[in-house]
């Protein structure tokens, strides 16, 4: 596409009106002066204080910003541990005992932006740019598929060459890739797509809707207006604050019922940050009924062509991300958080412990680069790290594969879960909101995260994984029998019972 062509694309993308029908008197609900006053007169909280704010988390209750200043305020360690230790007390209350698995796909790297901390950005000649063909899209997936994965986020630069009917044909494409498993009987798809995708109108969401969306994220970045200016050109879409900011109102307005949140770390002071996803927590509440269905909390890496991290003064050090997804936890304690393979494997296991509910592995994000990376694993017998700083967007600090990941939870006590049953079942929006704030949901969660994971254990583990994988399953199955809950709905247990015994026998797919 000509300069030209780009030109024209990038001026009809953003529609004003789809903005200000969410504006409260011509204002968006990012307030700084407000933020800035919570945070300073939440100053030294005292921790009688603390700990009726965390028994308010406990109830599965979202906290207000004042309560979540005073959490960022703690400065005594020994109440921190407190809050470490309740923050996991939250997530198994709501989420039970496990993790979640996706896979990231990067389809491409095209961009119209010129945000100053990317390697896509428009400016950078060093990247090597590429689009995914419909062909290659089924070849990287079938890579991703043939790891175990069950979900996939999806992933576009934001460029007329990948707009709605790129975005749609590329799930298609996806959603049709269906390899047999290495191990076992069964085969192997993609159940659910969630997408990480610009901005876009409501009438291109519906779009997505209907070809079978899960999550719609998009990241504010930065909640903070004078950086968020800085970082990303006005004359660019990006640059366009409002327009970024409503993209989750828009898709709920579009049908999509699952939304999520969140802000690149480091950009600017990380409590800052916090108090904006908050406040964007409560405004969804407000006009829509439901918070975000998940937050996340990726750290400004070290991108090809780009300073930004080496010079950026609001770097979070690794002790302050684990602040960060404690207080995120206990502030609204009903969404799921996700830790991704930007961060080392060390510093994973520690943040899964504060409560986190997903994570991804076997993570490649250079276009291409699942089957780039098949190969070297093919001529090298054994895991690569190796990573093509210009063909991506940032650098991994977590390249293992999907089984060494798995084994590793597993000897924590960690079931790791590829259902997708929730959206099959209709339970999205209002509907999970509801069963997540009266911890119902945890309980579907627990029984599918193990039929799904004895689908893993039967069909992709190696003999290592197994082996450990079957002695969690015997705890897992003991806890379903001496939970209340269970106890008194006997008929789901039964049932569940029947779908346990249908996948040792080879059925796949199966959920309550």
């Amino acid at each position: 596409m000509s300069d030209l062509n780009v030109k024209d694309w990038v001026k009809q993308v953003i529609k004003q009106d789809e903005i200000d029908k969410y504006l409260v008197d011509g204002k968006d609900f990012i307030d700084e002066e407000t933020i800035k006053q919570e945070l300073e007169h939440n100053k030294k909280p005292d921790k009688s204080k603390i700990r009726d704010i965390i028994s308010k988390s406990l109830e599965i209750k979202r906290l207000s910003p004042s309560e979540t200043a005073a959490l960022i305020n703690v400065k005594d360690e020994e109440l921190w541990e407190e809050m470490y230790e309740k923050a996991l007390e939250v997530k198994k209350r709501v989420y039970d005992n496990r993790i979640v698995f996706f896979a990231p796909l990067y389809l491409s790297n095209l961009c119209v932006n010129n945000c100053s901390y990317c390697g896509f950005r428009t400016e950078n000649c060093n990247e090597t740019r590429k689009i995914l063909s419909m062909d290659e899209i089924k070849k990287e997936t079938s890579v991703v598929v043939s790891e175990g994965h069950k979900r996939m986020i999806a992933v576009w630069g934001e460029h007329p060459s990948s707009d709605i009917d790129y975005m749609v044909d590329s799930m298609k494409a996806i959603y049709e890739v269906k390899e047999k498993a290495p191990n076992g009987p069964g085969y192997g798809s993609i159940r659910r797509i969630n997408i990480n995708a610009a901005p876009m109108k409501t009438a291109d969401l519906k779009k997505l809707w209907e070809v079978g969306v899960g999550t719609y994220q998009v990241f504010q970045e930065t909640y903070h207006k004078p950086t968020y200016r800085k970082v990303h050109p006005p004359q660019t879409i990006k640059g366009n604050y409002q327009w970024r900011l409503y993209a989750l109102h828009r898709a709920m307005d579009a049908g999509i019922d699952d939304v999520a949140t969140g802000a690149l770390f480091g950009l600017y002071d990380w409590q800052f940050e916090v108090m904006g996803l908050l406040y964007h927590a409560i405004d969804l509440e407000r006009q829509f009924g439901i918070g975000p269905h998940t937050v996340s909390f990726p750290r400004l890496m070290h991108a090809a062509g780009s300073d930004v991290a080496e010079k950026s003064p609001y770097l979070v050090s690794d002790a302050d991300l684990k602040k960060i997804i404690t207080i995120l936890r206990l502030s609204i304690p009903y969404t799921g958080l996700i830790i991704t393979a930007r961060e080392n494997a060390s510093l994973r296991r520690d943040l899964i412990q504060v409560g986190c509910t997903q994570t991804d592995a076997s993570t490649r994000i250079g276009i291409g680069g699942y089957n780039e990376a098949l190969k070297k694993w093919k001529e090298l017998q054994e895991e690569s790290d190796t990573q093509e700083e210009f063909k991506q967007q940032f650098v991994l600090g977590d390249t293992r594969r999907l089984d060494a990941v798995i084994k590793e939870l597993t000897e924590m006590g960690i079931i790791t879960s590829f259902c997708t049953a929730g959206y099959r079942c209709g339970r999205t929006g209002d509907k999970i909101m509801n069963l997540l704030t009266n911890c119902i949901e945890g309980k579907f969660c627990k029984l599918n995260a193990i039929l799904t994971f004895r689908e893993y254990l039967e069909d992709y583990a190696s003999p290592e994984t197994k082996k450990a994988g079957v002695l969690l399953l015997e705890k897992e199955m003991a806890e379903v029998s001496k939970y209340d809950w269970f106890t008194k709905h006997p008929e789901i247990v039964k049932e569940f019972h029947k779908l346990y015994e249908k996948i040792s026998s080879g059925k796949r797919d199966l959920y309550i």
